[in-house]
């Protein structure tokens, strides 16, 4: 099957929509004070990746209102849309102090499209601005361990990421598509609901899951390599959560036994959660990516980040028989710490767990010529 570039749109309607774009980046509007404390590490980390203030959201109480947060350079450094109509959508981003306890609370806004998998079931993919970051744990962080350095530096380029971890209803409606390689199981979850998160998938089914999506749509799905699943995860943030120092459980689902840094016990609900239910975004419009499910990523275990790649692709070892490939995010039965963005952990491709999931990643300018 034949691989062809999509053409970027050349119509006036797009031309001015990109010179207005280009008007809003080179004049930003005025940036407002943000609610909370300026000196929050999580807040400043956002501030330093490059976002303006805008509009405050007047449908918010006055109690609420915050400022209206965007990419700014989101034209020169996000993925363009080819034949991809993005829309864009609001979300709320909260900062914790080093107790758990909420200081910020701020509106935000990206842009996103959706694919249509039938009988009114969506897939929500969000732009992710391309960028460089520090990969891994820096000294100071709790917890640290050493499969999480050293730290490096690496590009990532610009991409589209599901804003949530497949569904059951997402899974179901993909299982019922023609078989590439694989049969899948259409209803493997432990706990059962179409709005929680997929579980018990192995790799090799989410792999699967990716060849019948990529076939039906005619664009390249696949899971996210490590380095990209880690930026997407911090979001321009360089604590240990994109929450800030610590995390609790009004924000996250997790396994509260034990709490991180000064942080302080709250519920443990012993399931999944359906996606978004906190509703809480990190700063690039991503839900859960602390807790809930464990995220199976494309790359090959490595016991540490000595010679990975740095360009943000997956880093692959010759031997396909490599036992065990990476899962991040942490899930509602594992300790907080295990929920970190840089935590990282290895299993099988073929295993499958009650609190193992998945969310899947578009490439950009990657178009499959034939569509089924």
């Amino acid at each position: 099957m034949m691989r062809v570039a999509s053409q970027r749109p050349a119509n006036t309607q797009v031309i001015l929509q990109r010179l207005a774009e280009i008007d809003r980046i080179v004049n930003p509007p005025p940036l407002l004070r943000k609610s909370g404390s300026e000196g929050n590490s999580a807040q400043a980390s956002v501030k330093k990746a490059g976002f303006f203030g805008g509009k405050a959201d007047k449908s918010l109480s006055s109690s609420r209102k915050t400022p209206l947060v965007r990419i700014a350079d989101w034209f020169s450094n996000s993925p363009q849309p080819g034949d991809i109509k993005l829309q864009s959508f609001n979300f709320e981003v909260v900062t914790v102090d080093s107790q758990g306890k909420e200081n910020s609370r701020n509106l935000c806004q990206a842009n996103f499209f959706t694919e249509d998998l039938g009988k009114g079931i969506l897939l929500e993919m969000v732009a992710i601005p391309g960028g460089t970051f520090m990969m891994g744990s820096p000294d100071r962080e709790k917890r640290r361990v050493a499969e999480e350095i050293p730290q490096h530096s690496v590009t990532v380029k610009p991409f589209y990421l599901g804003k949530f971890t497949i569904t059951q209803a997402q899974w179901k409606a993909v299982a019922a598509l023609r078989k590439v390689s694989r049969s899948l199981n259409a209803d493997p979850s432990n706990f059962k609901g179409d709005n929680l998160p997929v579980e018990r998938v192995s790799w090799f089914d989410a792999q699967e899951f990716c060849a019948r999506l990529s076939r039906k749509t005619g664009r390249t799905y696949r899971l996210p390599s490590e380095a990209q699943w880690e930026y997407a995860c911090r979001a321009g943030t360089t604590t240990p959560f994109h929450f800030g120092e610590t995390i609790n459980t009004d924000l996250a689902n997790y396994h509260n036994d034990y709490t991180y840094g000064s942080g302080l016990r709250g519920e443990d609900r012993r399931k999944t959660t359906p996606v978004g239910s906190f509703q809480v975004a990190n700063a690039f419009g991503l839900y859960d990516m602390h807790g809930n499910v464990w995220e199976w990523c494309e790359d090959h275990w490595h016991n540490n980040y000595y010679g990975a790649p740095k360009d943000g692709s997956a880093w692959l070892k010759d031997d396909q028989n490599n036992p065990c490939r990476i899962v991040r995010g942490g899930s509602w039965f594992y300790n907080p710490w295990d929920c970190r963005s840089t935590f990282r952990h290895g299993d099988a491709p073929f295993f499958k767990d009650k609190g193992i999931g998945f969310r899947v990643v578009c490439l950009r300018n990657e178009v499959l010529g034939v569509r089924c």
